[in-house]
């Protein structure tokens, strides 16, 4: 089961997660998620757990504690849904502005 953990103080690290995880059954993988640009820690990240049972105590159990000062939000990931192409403007390519005839 793939779980997102949420709110997280920035301080946390992927160590950090999965030691916490890692009290509530098997941890396959547990990742945080950076900026792109800057490698810093977004506050989100995965857990991943084999074990639908553990997954649900992990989710149970670490759901509105309280890590740094930061109430954590933890729950049952969704699916990652589809975004629109990132190349803004609306006109499908074709350049804006005068047309010169």
């Amino acid at each position: 089961m793939n779980i997102y953990v949420g709110n997280m103080p920035y301080s946390m690290t992927e160590t950090d997660l999965n030691s916490a995880f890692s009290a509530h059954g098997s941890v396959s993988s547990a990742r945080l998620v950076t900026d792109r640009d800057t490698g810093r820690a977004k506050g989100f990240g995965f857990i991943e757990m084999n074990d639908a049972n553990e997954a649900k105590a992990a989710i149970e159990a670490l759901n509105g504690t309280s890590h740094d000062g930061r109430e954590l939000v933890v729950n049952e990931a969704r699916p990652r849904e589809e975004r629109p192409n990132r190349n803004g403007g609306g006109n499908r390519g074709f350049g804006g502005g005068r047309r010169s005839w």
